[in-house]
């Protein structure tokens, strides 16, 4: 199962500094800020607050200082969406206030992604490296969030049950890896930004003795190299 973490606090502030917008009567000032566990800006980070109650979509992404300013109506509740590879996190809810007059209102989100990350979606015909059409939707997507994370350095990991030869299932394992880098490649992701390798059946994370525990076996894994 993939984890990640986030958490969020919030602070409202009747002080505006100076900045580009201002809350108004009808529009209160959200300040958003993404880092990670180790308080690391976290820029290009984009999040959505969809409102529960009519269904608006306010989103920003954030600058290198890991912030971005919106305008939205106060007295809500706004459902927060943030996308980590592939995956959507949306289960936070942000309150907020009603309050008189104008206000800022700050909201503070610390994301912790994981440092490996199974491709849930990516499928290859038995025994082959070719990939399946129901691969593209989970790989478009890593391609899309890799062009915004423009420094983001990956390794794509390949892995099998133990089902054959092992020398057999690394060189299996080893093509699948390459058959999604040159997929993402494809998409403009450059060459020098993702690393393909096979591990064969050396690193499984379930029981190869029953058939769930080799389905669960064969997977392709994202691995953070740098960022």
């Amino acid at each position: 199962m993939n984890k990640f973490f986030l958490f969020a606090f919030i602070l409202i502030s009747a002080n505006v500094s100076a900045q580009e917008l201002k809350p108004t009567m009808t529009q209160a000032l959200l300040k958003v800020s993404v880092v990670d566990d180790k308080n690391k800006p976290q820029a290009n980070q984009r999040v959505t607050f969809t409102s529960v109650k009519d269904g608006k979509e306010f989103s920003g992404t954030t600058d290198a200082k890991g912030r971005f300013q919106l305008l939205i109506p106060p007295a809500q509740n706004y459902k927060v969406k943030y996308k980590i590879f592939t995956k959507v996190q949306s289960d936070l809810v942000l309150e907020m206030p009603s309050a008189d007059g104008a206000y800022t209102f700050e909201y503070n989100i610390t994301a912790t992604p994981p440092r490996t990350f199974t491709l849930d979606n990516v499928f290859f015909d038995s025994g082959k490296s070719t990939l399946r059409a129901e691969s593209n939707k989970e790989l478009n997507e890593l391609a899309e969030y890799m062009k915004i994370k423009t420094t983001l350095f990956i390794e794509i990991a390949g892995h099998t049950d133990n089902v054959g030869a092992p020398e057999a299932n690394l060189k299996l394992s080893e093509d699948r890896a390459n058959a999604v880098k040159k997929y993402l490649e494809t998409k403009g992701i450059a060459p020098a930004r993702v690393t393909a390798k096979g591990y064969g059946d050396t690193q499984p994370t379930a029981d190869n003795a029953t058939a769930a525990g080799k389905q669960k076996n064969r997977r392709t894994e994202v691995r953070i190299v740098s960022e």
